[in-house]
């Protein structure tokens, strides 16, 4: 087992603390190995009512997966990169499958990894500290961990527009969003983890401790995301949005500079991924993911992000014009090693 995540019963629930403050409490292989075992056996334990999951320190619920890690273990040809998402995606169809209330508080930063940790649950609890986004484009990546099989089942076109920018929101509008299912202030967790623990039915205490908010920031933007984030095609996403408002423009700009692959692939598990089920969006992610180590924009996105810092990363192919729809299914052929299995 390992430290860097904790487990306690706690009266009629089992908690789960992430426990790398650190590093923001971001996922590693041990980890998502560790909590997926733990949840087998509080299935099995009738005392535990229900699971709770939150991140340790003020910071961050869970600030994603250990992408520099996946970098160096890509870079080398290690199989560790399929290994962490063998694990990691099933880990997230344990969570989504669950047959126990699983509560989780996206206390702070919640991207990629944390992502996963927290939507497919039933309940899900945000905060005035709630940072929210899935920016994998960004890093030559897709939105995964479920991702695909989540993000379209947000209201209208959300789902893609927070697929495709990377955008981030904050805690009121993760909750408009449907990211969110209720909204308490950060320092009532510790007595919302209390009331959890004596058992009381969970819709019942969260509805207790649910918090009224101010209309979302989102709200204002919400037509304009329907109206350009529609179609199958990234291009006519960007050329709608070229034609639109003065925020309309800065979100094109923003997808100018994602990786061209990554922004089809990421539209098209979108489109898949509403009409998968969990399982099917999980393997079709973990496809595209095994596909994505052959190539480079992974591995330049993390150096200009997280490595080398410089900010300026070189896709390859740089422009959408030379992603062919030929290069994009290849991205969805079965993997030399097998399709995931749960």
């Amino acid at each position: 087992m390992t430290d860097d995540v904790l487990f306690e019963t706690r009266g009629a629930i089992g908690l789960i603390t992430l426990n790398r403050p650190q590093a923001l409490n971001a996922l590693n292989r041990p980890m998502c190995l560790a909590i997926h075992a733990q949840l087998d056996k509080w299935r099995d334990d009738a005392a535990v009512k229900a699971v709770v999951i939150q991140g340790s320190g003020d910071r961050a619920f869970c600030a994603g997966g250990d992408v520099v890690g996946l970098y160096h273990a890509g870079k080398s040809g290690s199989d560790e990169w399929e290994g962490f998402f063998h694990d990691e995606y099933r880990m997230n169809h344990a969570i989504a499958t669950y047959p126990k209330p699983y509560v989780a508080l996206i206390d702070g930063i919640t991207m990629g990894g944390g992502v996963g940790l927290s939507i497919h649950a039933p309940y899900r609890v945000a905060t005035e500290r709630t940072l929210f986004a899935m920016p994998e484009t960004g890093i030559g990546l897709i939105p995964d961990v479920g991702g695909s099989h989540a993000l379209p089942r947000l209201p209208g076109e959300l789902g893609a527009y927070l697929g495709l920018t990377g955008a981030r929101l904050k805690g009121v509008d993760a909750e408009y969003a449907g990211i969110a299912t209720h909204y308490v202030p950060s320092d009532k967790l510790p007595k919302l983890i209390e009331e959890l623990a004596e058992g009381d039915p969970v819709d019942q205490v969260l509805a207790d401790f649910d918090t009224d908010t101010e209309e979302p920031p989102l709200v204002a933007n919400r037509p304009a995301i329907d109206r350009h984030f529609t179609g199958d095609s990234v291009e006519g996403i960007i050329a709608s949005l070229d034609g639109g408002n003065d925020w309309a423009k800065e979100q094109a700009a923003t997808l100018r500079k994602m990786s061209p692959t990554s922004c089809k692939l990421t539209l098209r598990t979108l489109r898949e991924g509403a009409k998968l089920d969990i399982a099917g969006a999980l393997q079709n992610e973990y496809r595209v993911v095994c596909a994505i180590k052959q190539g480079s924009d992974f591995f330049e996105g993390v150096r200009a992000q997280l490595v080398d810092k410089d900010r300026n990363p070189k896709w390859v192919p740089a422009t959408l014009a030379e992603v062919s729809d030929a290069e994009v299914n290849r991205y969805f052929e079965a993997p030399a090693g097998g399709d995931l299995r749960f």
